[in-house]
C-alpha cells in the first residue's frame, strides 16, 4: 500500500475527518479507519470523568500529534484509500490497482497520468454502510442500448475506461463508463434513482470499507449512489463536556434528601396512591418542600435524561456558584469571575433588569469526543467510533482536550418565565416546536422553547458582535446555550468562548470584554446591529428560513455565524422572539426600545 503523509489539525480528527468520513488529501480520496486500527501506545489517553460517564463508559483518546517535521517515525493514524476505483485523468483508463514504479507504489497510471478517485460511491440507506460502485459489473448491466446479450458474458476487466462524450447530452449523460472489450456503454445519469443499483442486482455489503470481507453482515437494505463528498456521506455525533469540577444542582440535592427519608419508600410502594399523598405530606413538612415535589421525585426515579442535559445541568450549578464569588483566586482549568450587573448610566434598566449576572471565563477545559456516525440518513444505523466486539473491550473514543475563555451570561428566572408565558410568544415558539417534531432528525436538537430560542439568537448577535472587538475571527467562537423550563433547575443563560488545541485560544481578548461595564455596551450594539437586515422587511416578516426550516426570521444577513460555531449547526434561530415584531414581545425588544429612545447609538 501507498504510503501517503498528510498533516491534520488535532480537532479535524474528531471532527470533520475523524472515523468513517472521507477526506480528500493530494489528489487521492482516504476514508478513516475505527478506532481498533489505532495504536493505542502513540494515542495518549485524556482524562474528564464527567464525559466518560455520560458516554456509558471507554476511553477517551487523543490522535497521536508531534510539535516538528514529520518523519518516518512519526506516530500516526492509519488512513484507507476509498473509493478503491480511480480513473486515469490522460487516458480515461478506470482500475482499482494501484501501480509499481522501481519497488514502490505509486498513484499513475501506466501512461502516467494520474488516476482520480471515481465520483460516485454507493452508500446503505438504513444501515449506514459505505462501499465501491462495481464498475464492471455495473458497465454491463442495464438497458443494452442495441448491444447484443454477448456482452453480459465479457471478461476484459481491463478494458474499462472513463470517458467524457458530450454527443449523448450533457451534464451526467456526457459522462459514459465505456468497455474496449465489447463496446458495451453507460451514462452515469443511469446510476441516480431510488432503486437504480437495485435494477441491476447490485447489493449491500453490510460493512465499512476497512473491513474485511468476514465481519461483513447480512443486510438487505437498498443501495444509492451518491456523490463521495455528500454531506449525507457522513453525520458525525460527537458530545462535548467543559471539564469543570460539577456541582450538584440543587434539585438533585433536594431529590436525594427525599429519596433518603425513612417514609420515602412507602412512597414510592403506594404508587400515586391515597397513602403516597398521605406520607408525601409528613416528607415535605420534615425537609421544607412540597408534596408535589415529593411525589415528582418518586415519579421520575428511574426516568434517564439526554447526555447533553445531564452535562449543562452540572455546568449550570458550578457556573452559579463562581457567579456570586467575585473575583475567582482558585487555580485549575475553571476559572470565572463572577459579578452582579448593577445599573448603569448608559444602559437602559430594561435591560439590567433581565441580565443579573456575568462571569469572565478566564480559563476553561473543554472536551470532545466521537460517538460514531451515521449514512445518508439521520434515522439509519448508528455505527460506534470503536468496532471492536471482543468480550470486556472498553471502547475508545476519538477525543480532543481545548482551552479556551469565554463570558458568562445569566437571565433572570422570574423575568424570563414571565415573558415566555406570554400567549403570541409560545404561538411563536410553536411554529418551530411542530416543524422539530415532524422532522426525526431534528428531535436531536434542543426543544426550541422560547428562551432557548431568544437566548440562541442573543448568542449569534454577540458572536458576529465580539469578532469585532475581541480580536478573535468569529469561526473561533464557540456557544453553549443554557435555557431549560422543564427541568428541574431552570435555567436561563449562555456562555460565549473560544476553545483552541494551543494557547491561542487564551489570549484574553475575549474575558477582558466580560466586565459588565465593557459588556453591557456589547449587547446593546449587537441587538441594535440586528435591529435591521439587509434582507428586511423579508427577513423579518419570514416564518420558513434555513435547514428544513428550522429558522424564522433569521438570515446570513443577521443572524448566522460559521456552522462550527453554533450548537445546532445554525438552526432554531428567529430575531422576533428576541427584538420583537409584529404581535411577538422580544425578550429583549423593550431594551432596544430604550436605546433608541436615549439616542445612545
Amino acid at each position: 500500500m501507498e504510503r501517503i503523509q498528510h498533516e491534520l489539525r488535532l480537532s479535524e480528527t474528531v471532527l470533520p475527518f475523524g472515523v468513517g468520513a472521507i477526506v480528500d488529501v493530494r489528489g487521492e480520496s482516504l476514508i478513516a479507519p475505527d478506532t481498533s486500527w489505532w495504536d493505542k501506545k502513540s494515542a495518549p489517553e485524556i482524562s474528564c470523568p464527567r464525559l466518560v460517564d455520560r458516554l456509558g463508559g471507554g476511553v477517551l483518546r487523543q490522535a497521536p500529534a508531534h510539535a516538528d517535521r514529520a518523519s518516518k517515525d512519526t506516530a500516526s493514524l492509519l488512513y484507507w484509500r476509498f473509493p478503491a476505483w480511480r480513473f486515469c485523468e490522460r487516458c480515461g483508463a478506470l482500475s482499482k490497482l494501484t501501480g509499481k514504479d522501481k519497488g514502490r507504489w505509486r498513484n499513475r497510471c501506466e501512461c502516467g497520468g494520474g488516476l482520480v478517485p471515481m465520483r460516485y460511491v454507493a452508500v446503505c440507506t438504513q444501515g449506514s454502510h459505505i462501499q465501491d460502485i462495481p464498475w464492471f459489473m455495473w458497465a454491463h448491466r442495464g438497458h443494452d442500448d442495441g448491444v447484443t446479450e454477448a456482452v453480459r458474458f465479457c471478461r476484459a476487466y481491463k478494458e474499462l475506461r472513463f470517458v467524457r462524450s458530450t454527443k449523448h447530452g450533457e451534464g451526467l449523460a456526457s459522462l459514459r463508463v465505456v468497455c474496449g472489450g465489447c463496446n458495451r456503454s453507460r451514462a452515469l445519469s443511469q446510476l441516480l434513482g431510488r432503486d437504480a443499483l437495485l435494477r441491476d442486482g447490485i447489493k449491500c455489503d453490510g460493512r465499512q470499507p476497512w473491513q474485511e470481507e468476514h465481519e461483513g453482515v447480512a443486510c438487505e437494505r437498498r443501495l444509492v449512489a451518491t456523490q463521495r463528498g455528500a454531506t449525507g456521506n457522513y453525520i458525525a455525533e460527537r458530545l462535548a463536556a467543559l471539564d469543570i469540577p460539577e456541582e450538584r444542582p440543587q434539585s438533585e440535592e433536594l431529590a436525594a434528601r427525599i429519596r433518603n427519608h425513612a417514609f420515602f419508600a412507602k412512597v414510592v410502594s403506594d404508587n400515586g396512591g391515597p397513602q403516597a399523598e398521605l406520607v408525601a405530606g409528613w416528607i415535605a413538612a420534615d425537609l421544607g418542600t412540597t408534596p408535589e415535589e415529593v411525589l415528582r421525585v418518586a415519579s421520575t426515579a428511574d426516568e434517564d435524561s439526554p447526555p447533553l442535559l445531564d452535562l449543562k445541568d452540572g455546568e449550570w450549578a458550578a457556573f452559579q456558584k463562581k457567579l456570586g464569588s467575585g473575583r475567582d483566586r482558585s487555580a485549575g482549568d475553571f476559572v470565572v469571575d463572577g459579578w452582579g450587573v448593577e445599573p448603569l448610566p448608559a444602559v437602559p434598566r430594561s435591560l439590567t433588569a433581565r441580565l443579573t449576572a456575568v462571569g469572565q471565563v478566564r480559563r476553561v477545559r473543554e472536551v470532545r469526543a466521537l460517538r460514531g456516525f451515521r449514512r445518508h440518513d439521520a434515522e439509519a444505523d448508528f455505527v460506534p467510533a470503536d468496532l471492536d466486539r471482543a468480550p470486556h473491550h472498553s471502547p475508545v473514543y476519538p477525543t480532543v482536550e481545548m482551552f479556551g475563555e469565554g463570558i458568562f451570561l445569566r437571565f433572570d428566572e422570574a423575568e424570563t418565565s414571565a415573558w415566555e408565558a406570554l400567549p403570541e410568544v409560545r404561538q411563536r415558539a410553536a411554529i418551530l416546536m411542530d416543524r422539530r417534531a415532524a422532522s426525526p432528525w431534528a428531535q436531536r436538537l434542543d426543544a426550541p422553547e422560547p428562551r432557548f430560542v431568544a437566548l440562541h439568537t442573543l448568542a449569534h448577535l454577540l458572536i458576529r458582535r465580539l469578532a469585532f472587538e475581541s480580536g478573535y475571527a468569529s469561526a473561533a467562537l464557540q456557544e453553549r446555550i443554557y435555557a431549560n423550563s422543564e427541568r428541574s433547575d431552570k435555567t436561563a443563560g449562555l456562555l460565549i468562548y473560544t476553545a483552541s488545541g494551543d494557547a491561542q485560544g487564551t489570549l484574553g481578548g475575549l474575558v477582558r470584554l466580560g466586565h459588565p461595564k465593557k459588556l453591557l455596551p456589547l449587547v446593546l450594539a449587537a441587538l441594535d446591529d440586528a435591529d435591521v437586515c439587509s434582507n428586511d422587511p423579508v427577513c423579518i416578516e419570514s416564518d420558513r428560513q434555513g435547514s428544513s426550516q428550522l429558522n424564522l426570521s433569521a438570515c446570513h444577513g443577521c443572524s448566522l455565524v460559521s456552522e462550527t460555531s453554533c450548537e445546532t449547526a445554525n438552526r432554531l434561530l428567529d430575531r422576533q422572539l428576541l427584538l420583537g415584531g409584529s404581535t411577538v414581545p422580544g425578550f429583549l425588544e423593550q431594551a432596544l426600545r430604550d436605546l433608541h429612545g436615549t439616542g445612545q447609538f
